[in-house]
């Protein structure tokens, strides 16, 4: 390659380790990532050079680490890649304020701050047409005089996921789903008394378990065009409070009328980047509804690597290499999974899925994006194995099967 460059990642996760692991399988390279903590999956790995900042994702320090880390890269090209969304919306904030050779493939802050608030971003849906379950805004200084336009059992999530977080409190969930308008009105409550003042999405419940969700992953170029999206059906979700809608188990499908309507949503608004959709399947008219977009590849991205369509070469070949991207929408199919088979298999009810799941093992076209053999020290195994053994006892606690 002619023009070198060097990765430089934030965040600390499974969605960091897994873009890692796609620029060392593509160009034997190793990342430069900066995380608040020195945790796994990505500390002590052998294809990662971690920095632990706990002040990384605020504002001045971000900004300061890419300005120093490009300088001392001054004869590379530096691929800035967010991999958590305050990150992504610190690169946002900041496009105007880095040096020639910092590359930052991301939309305006204007606009990720409108789709990364969930009643902005169900605008944008009703506008083309897309869709989304059936939702009513709750502004806090609506306090409990309201009339819900839908029965429940009901699902309720903050409408900025970033400020929800910021303010953290004991009963504090990712999602929260309940039966009753009282139960409404107690989240609600919690939700507001913590300090988040911005508004509450509530949500008619879409039936079905796991089996129901998808993910649409999608790349798009610096003019706006798609030009990648790799559609995974979800087979099985984490269940602990923090972690629960996060994909355990996915299998590549090919949904074309789903592509073409997300797809009209990302050209229209002249999206840039990586995207993420999570969508679940109402089986009460056959449609797949939309509950929010990352801005940015998502956490379980590694599907889409081990389904042909490498994240990091994405990258490389557009910005680097400055090729022409052909739309490619990914047809193999594939496995990926973050938890042991055992569980995977004892978890996921219907058995059509558990064939497709064996014959997949059996043509080797399963993965876990934390067990790479180019990364297998004898203290990262030890490591991924206590990982691997927890999620015997979160299932069992918080399924209880």
């Amino acid at each position: 390659m002619e023009q070198k460059f060097v990765p430089l990642l934030f965040a600390g996760d499974i969605n960091v380790y897994s873009m890692a692991r796609a620029f060392h399988e593509q160009y034997g390279i190793k990342s430069h990532v900066y995380g608040k903590y020195m945790t796994m999956p990505c500390a002590y790995s052998k294809i990662i050079h971690y920095n632990a900042n706990p002040r990384a994702d605020m504002q001045d320090t971000f900004l300061q680490l890419v300005l120093d880390f490009a300088k001392a890269h001054a004869d590379e090209k530096v691929l800035l890649i967010g991999c958590g969304d305050s990150y992504v919306q610190l690169i946002s904030e900041n496009l105007e304020k880095y040096p020639d050779n910092v590359i930052a493939p991301y939309i305006t802050a204007d606009l990720m701050n409108d789709l990364i608030h969930k009643e902005k971003f169900y605008a944008l849906c009703e506008k083309v047409g897309a869709e989304y379950p059936d939702t009513f805004v709750h502004k806090k200084e609506m306090g409990t005089d309201f009339e819900l336009p839908f029965d429940g059992p009901f699902i309720i999530k903050p409408s900025n996921g970033i400020e929800y977080w910021r303010n953290p409190f004991a009963t504090q969930k990712k999602v929260y789903k309940v039966n009753t308008r009282d139960a409404v009105d107690a989240v609600l409550s919690d939700i507001y008394s913590s300090g988040y003042s911005d508004s509450i999405i509530i949500q008619n419940f879409i039936p079905g378990d796991d089996t129901y969700m998808a993910v649409l992953t999608n790349y798009s170029d610096k003019h706006g065009k798609v030009k990648m999206m790799c559609f995974g059906h979800v087979l099985l979700e984490e269940h602990t409070p923090h972690g629960i809608g996060n994909h355990a188990v996915i299998i590549t499908e090919e949904k074309q009328e789903v592509e073409k309507q997300f797809r009209a949503l990302l050209e229209e608004m002249n999206y840039i980047g990586f995207s993420n959709f999570d969508l679940k399947y109402d089986e009460r008219d056959g449609k797949y509804k939309v509950f929010e977009i990352n801005t940015r590849q998502g956490r379980s991205n590694y599907y889409v690597t081990h389904a042909g369509a490498n994240t990091a070469k994405l990258l490389v070949e557009e910005y680097i290499e400055g090729k022409e991207l052909e739309f490619n929408a990914i047809r193999n199919e594939s496995l990926w999974m973050v938890v042991p088979k055992s569980v995977a298999f004892r978890y996921i009810r219907p058995k059509e899925y558990k064939e497709r799941m064996k014959k997949l093992i059996a043509d080797g076209k399963m993965a876990n994006p934390l067990i790479y053999s180019e990364d297998n020290s004898f203290g990262r195994r030890l490591r991924l194995l206590k990982s691997l053994l927890g999620h015997h006892y979160k299932f069992r606690k918080y399924l209880g099967k």
